[in-house]
């Protein structure tokens, strides 16, 4: 073995500031070696400790009626769905490795999500992703795009769970910096789950899966700080995955489970071996002694720190109770995988780890982890420069437009609106189709929950461009579109997991952003009564435009979880017959404020975040939930990016029906037609149901309007005709499929 000598300069490389090197000699007593300095500097990484961001994360809401276990209790959340069943789901980011190797880099998010889930005894069946990119004409783009979303498909497909929602967002502050980020949603019975945890004195500890190589190796570290230039030197931090593996390990886990010989199990993700023994360690307060001669290995003369900190994919950590051992062995061998005892657990608090018998590290498990040891920073905020900007934006110095027509096709066409099927064509959306909804459109993902009647309604959520504008405003949307998206469907928000993507925390503007990003997502869930389960922060996630470093547009994408309790009570967006009335419940305002019609068609870039009321939204969301109910409507779909007239539209081509609509005099017909002004959603009602309907709406004091009728011919909007079968082929033969092929 190699001894590098610790020097400020390591010090300084490996990502640990003076002050906390001070603390780490403190904690120890004495000078840290380098094995055990590469163990705090993964650990004390913001990917791992959160100690920029956990001041904050904490004041959250973290309870719920639903709620089993919350946010870093356990590897994901857990919410009771009712009939013994409860759900598990968590989102995660995997935007620095996609940098570098989007594909490598997307299959091994997917991968790593998806064991968080079944280390708990949870099984997938449903994954959502969430992705940003930047100009699709660049050559660095389409090649980001490509593998990345190769990556997703070929990792998820093999793996056997479908894909049942998501987004695809382009912007220019993502050309350097992809935001890849996925979710995965597991099912299990009730008491049936496995806790991250680590107890009883000489209790054996088993690593199982896959073996362990130099894939990975700081990859936490990597995480925790800014894409560069020389990066790309460091794509050994890009761990590398294998889907069927992971197949086999699903089923071995959730096989070794049911055996009821384990005392915990925890996916070895971001750090390793040095997470997963240190988490399980502290959350049982108790050590471990651990003998990584014994890691089965896949590199010959790796070195301690090197199997500590790798995060070789499809592995697992297991404490197993004594005298129990042959069981678990059993299992994985069934399954054909590594099953090896390489330590056992100790009373003493303590971390040992040997090699070859020598004690190459020995640190105590609590100054690990997130309320141990671990520093909690609280960093400077100021209000960046571009606020000034936006405050000068006035919608009277903005013309009204002479041609409707064009920018209809020109929204129909914009990448952020139009069809993604060259995307979703690559994903198997109907793998394990037993658990499946059909795939009716709408505005969520929708999931059966076999053997009843209820179904899962999942949805992931986001516009940055809300966000950068006013960051508290821009996140209570995010939080509210989910729930919306939801709602739409017939289902009932119940929880979120989020993926908080911003850029440098050192930088006052960012957090700035972030911190007003936080109070803005504990304002809408606590009004939704959508409690946090979990999820993970992204710092550092910076784009390179004309050699000036900026940080990405602040992204705090919303993973919902929703419940629908009667399947028969699913509601799509599709217009369904010709001549059902169209009606617009909601009230539009004269707003275009960081409409894609404002900011990709007039250019203009400084704009406010769109009208928002937390209050009337949920009031809106309230009348939708009780008029799917009395079955009055055959179509609900909300109103966002691209305005009133892509839902509409969205909503006609489905079953090639066209739409007849008359405009409100009262406001700007841009604003009316493409403005996203929000807390609106277009239904549709037949003509017998119209009087009941309206009645219902009437009582609940909710501005609605009947806007026009479904017809079998083109678009017409104030007597426009705005075609239709021309615009249908445009949007799914659409400009990405082109660039892209």
């Amino acid at each position: 073995m190699k001894e590098i000598k610790v020097t400020p300069e390591v010090v300084k490389k490996l990502g640990i500031l003076p002050e906390e090197f001070e603390k780490i000699k403190g904690i120890l007593g004495r000078e840290p070696n380098f094995t055990e300095l590469s163990i705090y500097s993964v650990m004390w990484s913001e990917h791992c400790s959160y100690k920029n961001s956990i001041y904050w994360l904490k004041t959250l809401p973290r309870e719920g009626k639903h709620l089993l276990v919350g946010a870093g209790e356990e590897n994901a959340g857990l919410v009771d769905i009712g009939d013994g069943i409860a759900c598990c789901f968590k989102i995660e980011s995997h935007n620095h490795p996609c940098a570098l190797e989007p594909y490598q880099g997307a299959a091994t998010g997917v991968g790593g999500i998806n064991r968080d889930i079944f280390t708990m005894g949870a099984r997938p069946i449903a994954q959502l992703n969430s992705l940003r990119f930047g100009d699709i004409n660049l050559d660095k783009t389409k090649w980001l795009l490509k593998g990345v979303v190769k990556g997703i498909g070929d990792y998820g497909n093999a793996f056997g769970v479908p894909v049942v929602g998501g987004e695809v967002f382009f912007d220019d502050c993502y050309n350097t910096n992809p935001l890849v980020n996925a979710m995965s949603v597991g099912i299990v019975k009730k008491g049936n789950t496995c806790s991250a945890t680590s107890e009883g004195v000489g209790n054996p500890v088993f690593i199982v899966g896959s073996s362990t190589g130099k894939d990975g190796i700081h990859g936490a570290t990597f995480a925790s700080e800014d894409i560069t230039e020389k990066s790309s030197e460091k794509i050994p931090a890009v761990q590398v995955g294998d889907p069927f593996q992971e197949k086999l390990l699903l089923e071995a886990s959730l096989e070794v489970i049911k055996t009821g010989a384990l005392v915990g199990m925890q996916d070895m993700g971001a750090a390793g071996i040095t997470c997963s023994t240190s988490e399980m360690s502290a959350k049982g307060k108790h050590g471990m002694k651990i003998y990584l001669d014994r890691v089965p290995l896949r590199q010959q003369d790796m070195e301690p720190f090197e199997i500590l900190l790798s995060e070789s994919q499809e592995r697992m950590l297991v404490v197993v109770h004594k005298g129990r051992e042959k069981e678990v062995i059993d299992v994985f061998e069934k399954w054909d995988l590594n099953c090896v005892e390489i330590g056992e657990v100790t009373a003493d608090g303590m971390l040992e780890y040997y090699m070859n018998g020598e004690l190459v590290a020995h640190v105590p498990a609590e100054t690990l982890v997130l309320g141990g040891g671990a520093p909690v920073y609280q960093r400077e905020t100021k209000e960046p420069a571009y606020i000034k900007e936006i405050s000068k934006y006035n919608i009277d110095n903005i013309p009204e437009p002479q041609n409707y027509i064009d920018i209809a096709k020109y929204l129909i066409t914009n990448l952020n609106i139009s069809s993604k099927r060259w995307v979703i064509e690559q994903y198997d959306t109907m793998v394990g189709t037993k658990n499946m909804s059909t795939n009716i459109p709408s505005d969520a993902g929708v999931v059966n929950v076999k053997g009843t009647n209820k179904a899962l309604v999942l949805s992931t959520d986001c516009n940055s461009r809300y966000v950068y504008a006013d960051p508290q405003k821009g996140t209570e949307i995010a939080v509210a579109e989910a729930a919306r998206n939801i709602v739409c469907s017939g289902g009932e928000p119940s929880a979120i997991t989020n993926c908080l993507n911003f850029g440098n925390p050192y930088n006052p503007e960012v957090f700035w952003q972030f911190t007003g990003a936080i109070k803005g997502m504990g304002n809408a869930c606590r009004k939704f009564d959508t409690p946090v389960t979990g999820g993970n922060v992204s710092f550092y996630n910076q784009s390179s435009n004309n050699n000036v470093v900026e940080p990405v547009y602040p992204t705090p994408v919303i993973g919902m979880l929703g419940i629908l309790e009667d399947k028969n009570l699913q509601m799509s967006l599709d217009f369904k017959n010709e001549g059902d009335i169209i009606y617009l419940i909601g009230k539009s305002e004269n707003d275009i404020s960081m409409s894609e019609y404002l900011y990709n068609y007039l250019k203009v870039k400084y704009s406010p975040a769109p009208h928002f009321d937390l209050e009337f939204e949920y009031a809106v969301q309230d009348i939708i939930k009780k008029i799917i109910r009395k079955k009055l409507i055959k179509s609900a779909h909300d109103v966002s990016e691209g305005g009133l007239f892509i839902t509409l539209f969205e909503s006609a081509i489905c079953r090639g029906f066209g739409f007849k609509i008359t405009t409100d005099k009262s406001i700007r017909k841009d604003a009316f037609l493409f403005g996203e002004s929000q807390s609106r959603v277009v239904v549709s009602v037949s003509p017998d149901n119209k009087k009941e309907f309206e009645e219902i709406l009437n009582k609940s004091k909710i501005p609605f309007g009947q806007i026009g009728e479904i017809t079998k011919g083109n678009m017409f909007i104030d007597d426009i005709d705005f075609g239709t079968s021309s615009y249908q082929n445009i949007f799914y033969q659409n400009a990405l499929a082109e660039i892209m092929n």
